[in-house]
């Protein structure tokens, strides 16, 4: 049975006190700083024979609040660890709390696994899979193509894996899912029989935690050029050696869907990328204007569009900022307007800066909508929350002097889950305004 987080009456384990030391749980409180522990040369192991990191108060504190993540500078010490590890968690007293990743390298030290002494072996991972699996299945009845593992929001964090029909794509982000490579493979290839794993770990967070970016083939074989999927009425292209993320946006799929319903007549998408939103609006609308500034994607857009035989859309090839501007400068005016960029802020000091990006592009989308039109707007910053994004909205329709009636408040779609205790999780924004 596991073990409770909670210390029990009896005999204590790994070395625990049985009470509180004398002066400490009774009568006021003591504020004084804490002495940090000297740094290890070897860690300290606990009864399991897993080494043990303890933590300061601050990090109990946040530990106990819930937070699946804790933070190099609430550590009691440093642990002597290479990084990778599953360890064990305590607080200054030696009282086991946790177990979790850690990493040496990054800000993050350590990432939450379970608050029970429980074994972190195949069988744990297995479970977790089984888990996440289980899920989708419930929430995305007959789809196939789904992010399957999110990460901490599915208990594995530095782990993300997107099923493609037969294919998955996967990530590792931290040193021990790194480090787990090969066991995760033969577990996803247990479970789900796939032709190939691609591992699309190409991305720059890993230069944090010390890993080298890389992808390539990792188990089975790789799809013969891009693979296709559906997505509401339309067929969808991903590639999934060199696409973005792990082939596509699946975290916006739901968006793309629900953005057929309120096209009509004149349409613009903005960020189009290979056209996640403007083929469904093409279903609809008269016309659909798609703006790319890649020309790579901008290529790729039309194929998807002619596959589609939807003939009512027009690619341009251009920075979307000099496009809005010069459409308004030119009296121009549009139904329905789709605003996808990608992330302005990659960390908080660049805040400020993104609010007047998001805010300068939702400004002149609200100048070019006719009344009654909508506009779909997204953003995929963390760092601007939806209040944040909210007050943009607002200061926009301000200075465009148009009353916006907000429609719908919405997020990634249900297969990447939002954990309660990480915000982090609920990155994405996506609203639905109307221009009375």
């Amino acid at each position: 049975m596991p073990t409770s987080s909670k210390p029990p009456s009896g005999p204590h384990r790994g070395g625990r006190p049985s009470s509180p030391p004398s002066g400490q749980g009774r009568g006021r409180p003591h504020h004084r700083p804490e002495k940090v522990a000297p740094d290890r040369t070897e860690p300290e192991l606990g009864p399991d024979g897993l080494p043990q990191v303890s933590l300061l108060r601050r990090g109990v504190d946040r530990w106990q609040a819930g937070h699946p993540w804790i933070y190099r500078a609430d550590l009691n010490g440093d642990p002597g660890l290479q990084g990778g590890e599953v360890v064990r968690v305590t607080d200054g007293r030696g009282w086991f709390i946790g177990k979790a990743f850690y990493s040496r390298q990054s800000k993050i030290s350590l990432r939450w696994l379970s608050f029970d002494d429980v074994a972190v072996d195949e069988d744990f991972f297995r479970q977790r899979l089984l888990s996440a699996q289980a899920l989708r299945q419930r929430a995305l009845p007959g789809e196939t193509t789904y992010r399957l593992v999110h990460g901490e929001a599915d208990g594995i964090p530095g782990l993300v894996v997107d099923r493609y029909g037969d294919y998955l794509s996967v990530q590792f982000l931290v040193p021990a899912t790194e480090q787990r490579k090969a066991l995760i493979a033969d577990l996803l290839e247990a479970q789900f029989k796939p032709r190939g794993i691609v591992n699309r770990s190409d991305v720059s967070v890993r230069n944090l935690e010390g890993l080298t970016p890389e992808k390539g083939l990792l188990r089975g074989e790789l799809p013969q050029g891009p693979i296709s999927f559906d997505e509401g009425m339309v067929r969808v292209r991903a590639d999934l050696l060199d696409g973005q993320k792990t082939g596509a946006f699946l975290d916006q799929k739901e968006n793309h869907i629900m953005a057929a319903q309120y096209a009509a007549g004149e349409a613009l998408d903005c960020f189009s990328y290979v056209g996640g939103f403007a083929l469904q609006l093409a279903t609809r609308a008269q016309s659909v204007t798609a703006v790319e500034i890649s020309d790579q994607a901008s290529a790729q857009l039309r194929e998807n569009a002619q596959a589609n035989k939807l003939s009512n859309v027009n690619v341009v090839a251009a920075n979307a900022f000099d496009f809005l501007r010069d459409a308004v400068d030119d009296g121009k005016k549009f139904d329905t307007i789709v605003l996808d960029p990608p992330s302005f802020a990659k960390n908080k000091d660049a805040f400020a800066a993104a609010v007047r990006g998001y805010k300068e592009i939702n400004l002149r989308a609200m100048q070019l909508l006719r009344p009654g039109g909508h506009l779909i707007t997204a953003s995929c910053t963390y760092h601007v929350d939806e209040q944040a994004f909210e007050d943009m909205l607002a200061s926009a329709a301000a200075d465009a002097k148009r009353r916006m009636q907000i429609i719908e408040r919405r997020g990634a779609g249900k297969d990447h889950p939002v954990l309660v205790n990480l915000r982090e999780t609920r990155y994405l924004k996506c609203y639905v305004l109307r221009a009375m």
